[in-house]
């Protein structure tokens, strides 16, 4: 076995309630205590190297790691002359950006959190109430924007009338730019030293798919811990200096705190990709995955399955996308068999064999990464074991699925504000309980790990009584349905059988004989190709989809029925379509598709 990927070792402690505990054999080496230590390694160690790129015309705009050290550290001494400390973070409304970077970096530095929200909320006018509802929690002492013409009528919201407004370009009224923040003297030695493990150095937004969004509060600590985690069980991180070209928002834990902080922690690069795996977007990312060739991939499995299309009418993409790959991460949903087989055999024809492709699995609140498939495996949705230092406990259901809980230093200690939802988050142990399930790949072999099998909330009852495993399901559904769908709800809550509303592609939905029905699409020369293609899942009433209606209104962003990370928040879709809900149970109606006639 190659030594660039660290054996699995864990321990399996059955108790005598029943739950088991895993752990790993292995412990940490010594773990960084701020974030900007790595920024100050780097800075000595590879000055030239490039952290941080954009776009730029035809090019490329590029940091090192030097000039990032000395941008953030001359902006920092700007944040403290505007009174800015752990009680007045700054609110980051704009995606990712080299500003955006620099900004988060100068922040970190001096003790003061930062708290990236995604673009749509404010270039959404009916999305904007979220931010609002963030500024109520956070109490911000700053905002940012990178453009401040675009973002101009966002930044005079009345909840930002007495917070300092701070832009990376355009000018509007008493704004002042990063460049001009950057211009003081004031020394930050004494508001540096006093950052430790325990300074907060970001506060996320969980997704709000299942509730009202919490915030937060993510340490140092939590960062460097489950950076030297990764470390440890990914040595190849250290033969040479990782190069990533991604999009993944830095609002989210994924993006921001996994993918930034790997590359940070490691000396690596990190390209930021203005695309996306969506059909007006995807081509500015393959415009960039030919401008520049990865060591590691981090994508969705939606964004995996355009790549693969596009690599295969390719060649040229495709020898230079594997050559120097030593990982492919995918996460948010288990990837397709089918495009793990394709990507698999590209790489072999390219180089001879296949790099790492592999999962994870973890939440906001722990930084994120708690289990890791760090050995090579041959199937899709396996999310591997406990990294090092970590506890996770199984609390044991039915179908040979177990609650999962999880404790260690990467774990945050409470919600923002909000000390109920903070109690109810942990058992008596101090485990914090995910809601999430999981299966062991081999009851038999624990090394083998363990893989995701649905989230507990989003589980219902049909009126038979029957549970309906609805993530695992969901999941199913959009592999059969393939390009017909850009996501699925499932229903059946009460109901005798299962229900799906398709969310159409962006194919689909502009195909010529598509006939609006008030909310729903009717398509007839697909519905024999629905039918087809659902009749082969399942083979009970647990399982079964019994009926299909295609939506013709995507979820709303302003309506709470989609979050900017895309996740759907089911109860709220369903609760504001319950006329389209009693439509599809409706076998009469013409926009309802029988599975079973």
């Amino acid at each position: 076995m190659s030594n660039k990927y660290r054996a699995h070792s864990v321990v399996r402690e059955d108790r005598a309630d029943g739950s088991i505990i895993l752990r790993s054999k292995d412990s940490l080496p010594n773990v960084a205590n701020r974030t900007t230590d790595w920024l100050d390694k780097w800075a000595i160690q590879t000055p030239t190297a490039v952290f941080l790129a954009e776009r730029s015309g035809k090019g490329w705009f590029e940091l090192t790691y030097i000039e990032t050290q000395q941008q953030a550290k001359a902006l920092a001494a700007g944040l403290v002359d505007l009174g800015l400390d752990a009680n007045h973070p700054i609110m980051i409304l704009s995606g990712n950006s080299v500003n955006h970077g620099v900004l988060a970096l100068a922040a970190q530095y001096v003790g003061v959190p930062v708290v990236p929200l995604s673009e749509q909320y404010a270039l959404i006018p009916e999305a904007r109430g979220q931010i609002d509802y963030v500024a109520s929690v956070v109490k911000p002492g700053m905002v940012f924007v990178e453009d401040g013409d675009a973002f101009a009528d966002v930044l005079h919201r009345e909840v930002f009338n007495t917070v300092h407004k701070v832009v990376g370009k355009g000018r509007s009224g008493s704004l002042r730019t990063l460049e001009e923040l950057s211009q003081s003297n004031t020394d930050i030695t004494e508001a540096s030293r006093a950052v430790g493990p325990d300074t907060v150095a970001k506060i996320l937004m969980t997704s709000g798919s299942t509730s009202t969004p919490k915030a937060v509060p993510t340490s140092h600590g939590m960062l460097c811990v489950n950076m030297a985690q990764l470390g440890y069980c990914l040595p190849f991180l250290a033969e040479k200096p990782p190069l990533i070209v991604d999009w993944l928002p830095w609002n989210h834990v994924f993006g921001g705190s996994h993918n930034f902080n790997l590359m940070l922690a490691n000396g690596g690069a990190l390209f930021i990709d203005a695309g996306k795996p969506a059909p007006h977007l995807i081509g500015k990312t393959l415009e960039n995955l030919r401008s520049k060739q990865g060591t590691m991939v981090f994508n969705v499995p939606a964004g995996f399955a355009m790549t693969r299309d596009a690599l295969k009418n390719d060649p040229e993409l495709r020898r230079s996308y594997f050559k120097e790959l030593d990982m492919l991460f995918y996460a948010g949903a288990s990837l397709p068999q089918d495009v793990w087989a394709d990507l698999e055999a590209m790489a072999r024809e390219v180089r001879g064999d296949m790099p790492l492709f592999t999962s994870s699995w973890g939440l906001t609140e722990t930084a994120p990464a708690v289990l890791l498939q760090h050995q090579p495996t041959t199937q899709s949705g396996v999310v591997g074991v406990p990294l090092p230092d970590q506890d996770i406990k199984l609390i044991p259901g039915d179908d040979n699925r177990y609650e999962v809980r999880v404790r260690g230093p990467n774990v945050f200690k409470g919600y923002l504000h909000q000390p109920e939802q903070t109690e109810a988050a942990f058992d008596d142990e101090g485990f914090f309980i995910t809601g999430d399930a999981m299966q062991f790949v081999d009851d038999n072999d624990i090394s083998l790990g363990l893989k995701f099998s649905g989230r507990i909330s989003e589980e219902f009852k049909l009126l038979t009584g029957t549970w309906v495993r609805a993530a695992t399901l969901r999941l199913d559904v959009l592999v059969a349905l393939g390009d017909i769908a850009s996501d699925v709800v499932l229903t059946g809550a009460d109901k005798n059988d299962i229900g799906v509303f398709i969310i159409p592609s962006s194919t689909l939905r502009q195909r010529n004989d598509a006939k609006e029905s008030s909310g729903a699409l009717m398509i007839e020369s697909q519905e024999q190709t629905i039918k087809n293609r659902l009749s082969v899942i399942g083979t009970s009433s647990s399982n079964r989809i019994a009926r299909a209606m295609i939506l013709s209104e995507a979820p709303s962003i302003a309506l709470g029925e989609t979050t900017a990370k895309g996740n759907i928040n089911f109860r709220k879709l369903l609760s504001h379509r319950e006329p389209l809900v009693e439509r599809l149970y409706n076998n009469d109606d013409d926009a309802t598709i029988l599975i079973y006639e």
